[in-house]
């Protein structure tokens, strides 16, 4: 007994040095912050983004027609309000309505870099037009924001990256590699006839791009427990999308006399079989370099967690999110109160982890519930992303603008869940990073597609610096 209690106390002693070793080897990946010069913006910067706001250019549907008067209304906007941009930058259109401008760089040899946003906003609910503290498309600007919908999601980048081209034409600068701008017109529905073809265009010109950086990204405050420092999130990939509708076919017959299995109570059966059979947690790129970036700055026992995962994954992977996430999103079924119906069916969505696939999340559908019920991928469909390095000169370029601009935050590589239109650069870009300087806090995350959508005057000034100090460090 003595021998078993000296060789279980000899292994306690062996796991605890082990986890304060990995704990104090886990140091800060942070690069030292470099004093940035001041610019100056003119305030009418805020009017502009006002103006922008103002067109009506929604995404409804995959298959809804654009707009042609919001859409061609914001190109004429784009025009007038950056005239020496449209002097100076050739501009091509692509499927009538997305805009992919080049700025030709002085060096041929160096590989160009692909700045991207989208013109398209998501609708919004009007019953809850009456929760806005100004019409969402009204651009209203108050002392301390600028309010309306586009505002986070994704006209503030899109007008704040033109700001910064058109402030750096003003002072004659000349990039040394070529710098496209890439604006998607349908990124709310999948972007298959905005970025997709912008990147098909690229690629049959023979485009090969250093870097591509799209929207995805952020600066998170008083989000991340533990960390006091705003966390400048640069996600290095994104989850796959897939949504399967899930059929049920029966005889159907009387509500009087129910049969053993009711077609709606096998609809949800399913639906119940598939929530209590998660897909599970893992481990994987760039969940590592999240875990690895973000436990090197939190307090040492919470470090310890992160500087040893083969111990404490688990709570921190469900945390993370890092899985393949299951949702039913919507369900139909049934004509009258007294008939059980013919037909059920619910469609189910995933966002799909890095390492797996459509192919191999329909196979778990159909092994997790009924054979009885017919499995039908439906609509947009995407795998998950390629994940891109940290260690190129593009990364460390932008890591290091995030860090001068924001001395105060730390950057994280990371996975971002929601998809982007950068899903479609990486057959032209050595690296696609997804980031801006949107500020998102605890009060404000809910504004994306949400009520009461606005940016703050100081947080677009934010990505307007951010954007024209990216383009003058890489050149």
């Amino acid at each position: 007994m003595k021998k078993l209690l000296k060789l279980i106390g000899l292994l306690i002693i062996i796991v605890l040095a082990v986890l304060i070793v990995n704990t104090l080897r886990l140091s800060s990946k942070q690069v030292t912050a470099n004093t940035l010069e001041s610019i100056e913006l003119p305030n009418d910067v805020y009017q502009n983004l006002s103006k922008a706001i103002q067109y009506p250019t929604i995404s409804f549907s995959e298959d809804a027609i654009p707009d042609s008067t919001a859409f061609f209304g914001f190109h004429r906007f784009l025009e007038e309000t950056f005239p020496l941009t449209h002097e100076k930058l050739s501009l091509e259109k692509i499927s009538d309505y997305s805009l992919l401008y080049k700025w030709q760089g002085s060096d041929t040899s160096k590989k160009p870099i692909i700045l991207m946003s989208h013109q398209d906003v998501v609708p919004v609910d009007e019953p809850t037009l009456g929760d806005w503290e100004a019409g969402p498309f009204s651009g209203k600007i108050t002392d301390t924001h600028i309010i309306g919908r586009g505002t986070m999601d994704d006209k503030g980048t899109l007008v704040g990256l033109m700001e910064a081209v058109e402030k750096l034409l003003e002072e004659s600068f000349v990039p040394s590699q070529t710098i496209y701008l890439a604006f998607g017109h349908d990124e709310e529905v999948g972007g298959g006839n905005g970025a997709a073809a912008i990147a098909k265009h690229l690629k049959a010109k023979g485009v090969s791009a250093a870097m591509t950086l799209d929207e995805g990204g952020f600066i998170a405050e008083d989000i991340v427990p533990g960390v006091d420092s705003p966390v400048a999130m640069v996600n290095l990939a994104e989850k796959g999308f897939a949504s399967f509708r899930l059929i049920v076919e029966t005889t159907g017959g009387h509500s009087s006399q129910p049969p053993r299995e009711n077609t709606i109570g096998m609809l949800a059966q399913a639906i119940v079989d598939l929530e209590n059979n998660q897909r599970p947690y893992k481990l994987v790129k760039p969940v590592d370099y999240q875990l690895e970036y973000m436990g090197a700055e939190l307090p040492f026992f919470k470090k310890m967690a992160f500087a040893n995962p083969w111990l404490f994954k688990k709570p921190i992977l469900e945390a993370l999110n890092a899985h393949t996430t299951t949702a039913p999103t919507i369900i139909n079924g049934g004509v009258k109160n007294n008939v059980i119906p013919t037909v059920a069916e619910a469609t189910i969505n995933f966002r799909i982890l890095p390492g797996e696939t459509i192919e191999s999340t329909q196979q778990h559908i159909e092994s997790t519930i009924s054979d009885k019920i017919k499995v039908e991928p439906v609509g947009f469909l995407t795998n998950p992303s390629p994940v891109s390095s940290i260690d190129s000169d593009a990364f460390k370029t932008l890591e290091q603008t995030i860090r001068d601009r924001f001395p105060k935050s730390i950057v994280v590589p990371g996975l971002v869940g929601g998809g982007t239109d950068a899903r479609y650069f990486y057959d032209i870009s050595e690296d696609v990073f997804r980031f801006y300087p949107i500020r998102i806090g605890p009060n404000s995350m809910t504004r994306f597609h949400g009520i009461d959508e606005k940016i703050s005057k100081d947080n677009y000034k934010e990505i307007i610096e951010f954007s024209y100090h990216l383009i003058k460090k890489f050149n």
